[in-house]
């Protein structure tokens, strides 16, 4: 396997310059629905191995625990991040899974971010991170035959994958972030796979809808934590039985997010740090220069013809495509139970395969083989499921996606004008 350069890995799955370190500046925190959709979208997060014996610790309210993962305050970080996802993605009637469709479409061969994204969908994923404060972080992911890298440090960002021996570079000036270009910034696809993050996003689901609770203690990468228990109350449509959060009993920070399903058996999606310090790692951790041989893609400079417009970047197609499909979203519902209804322009649904019909009929028909046909007040259509997301995709071009269950998206197509 070629070796990302100059840092060397060591047994114990930490990168031999790191140290003891802090962690990061807990934001403000978003809410259920969007669980299902940094689930769907990121994908990956999973369940910390170390864990001998419950600690014996002091009585802490959830109310006190969420208040101190707030006031947390760790800039520096590095650990090993086990990432574990069963969506229950369904499977194409001639093999495959609608993941692949996702795959299918970005067939370069290029280290570039994206093309990474379809692969942490499903399965188990070992991850190793780093971090220096805002301008400095490392991901990897580790699998049997080649590990992928992105190493973000200050205006420069590498993405390299030993497998291909492939590596893309991007960089921005000085003043890029000031100005909204988000070049300069890591992408928060693989950004975002640490349980910190996670937690993130399912706390601002604390409201009426949400039972919070502190269930017991236990150990996380050897290091003691408070069980942070969150689930919907009783009588929701959401497939979601319970979140649960590892809390670090020391400084606040996230170490493992657990979400369990309504319907029962394991973990839909499991993220948990196996190994973790919090110190400062030595400035090489996100020093890279890319072995001899790899092919380098460069994107293209500001102001070349080629040039996109930087990761997420408002003035990217990419971008103005997605505000265009979203314009006629709404949401309908609250908490847990809240579902997404998405007209989409002309009543016209997704196209089918390349090349194949698109629009309402177009898009059941792709969808008949990953779903089952539903009919109500609202006419017919195809509910996709899986464990964790269900969606609605009506005859006449409507789409209704939540993480509830089938008889409250047809509910909501009922109740649609």
């Amino acid at each position: 396997m070629a070796r990302i350069r100059p840092t060397q890995v060591a047994d114990d799955g930490f990168w031999d310059e790191e140290r003891p370190s802090r962690g990061k500046k807990a934001a403000r925190y978003a809410a259920p629905v969007a669980v299902a959709g940094i689930a769907a979208a990121t994908i990956g997060l999973v369940p910390a191995l170390a864990s001998t014996g419950d600690p014996n610790l002091p009585k802490i309210s959830a109310q006190e625990l969420i208040s101190k993962m707030a006031a947390s305050d760790a800039q520096q970080m590095s650990g090993s991040v086990k990432i574990t996802t069963d969506l229950g993605i369904p499977s194409l009637p001639g093999g495959g899974s609608i993941a692949d469709l996702g795959g299918a479409q970005g067939g370069d061969a290029s280290a570039a971010p994206e093309s990474k994204l379809m692969e942490l969908i499903s399965g188990s994923h070992t991850l190793r991170v780093a971090t220096d404060g805002p301008e400095k972080q490392r991901v990897s992911i580790v699998e049997n035959a080649a590990e992928y890298s992105m190493i973000h440090n200050g205006g420069e960002i590498w993405a390299y994958d030993s497998g291909s021996n492939s590596a893309f570079h991007a960089t921005a000036p000085k003043d890029a972030k000031a100005k909204g270009d988000h070049r300069r910034e890591m992408p928060k696809d693989l950004r975002g796979a640490t349980p910190q993050e996670m937690a993130k996003t399912v706390l601002s689901a604390v409201d009426d809808t949400t039972d919070v609770t502190v269930d017991g203690t236990s150990r996380v990468a050897g290091r003691e934590a408070y069980d942070l228990l969150i689930k919907p109350k009783q009588n929701s449509d959401s497939t979601i039985g319970s979140v649960r959060i590892a809390v670090d009993a020391d400084n606040g920070v996230p170490l493992k997010f657990t979400l369990s399903p309504k319907s029962g058996g394991k973990a839909i999606i499991d993220v948990g740090f196996t190994k973790v310090d919090f110190g400062k790692p030595k400035a090489g951790t996100f020093d890279f220069t890319p072995p001899k041989g790899a092919k380098v893609t460069e994107e293209p400079k500001a102001g070349h013809k080629d040039a996109p417009k930087g990761f997420g970047s408002k003035d990217s197609k990419d971008f103005k495509d997605a505000q265009g499909a979203l314009s006629g979203l709404k949401v309908v519902g609250e908490g847990w139970d809240s579902v997404a209804r998405l007209d989409t322009p002309g009543g016209a649904a997704a196209p089918t395969t390349p090349g194949g019909d698109s629009g309402p009929g177009g898009a059941s028909g792709l969808l008949g083989g990953f779903g089952k046909e539903v009919k109500g007040k609202f006419g017919s259509g195809t509910v996709v499921s899986t464990r964790l997301v269900n969606a609605l995709v009506t005859a006449d071009g409507k789409v209704f996606v939540g993480a509830v269950d089938k008889d409250a998206l047809i509910k909501a197509a009922n109740a649609a004008k």
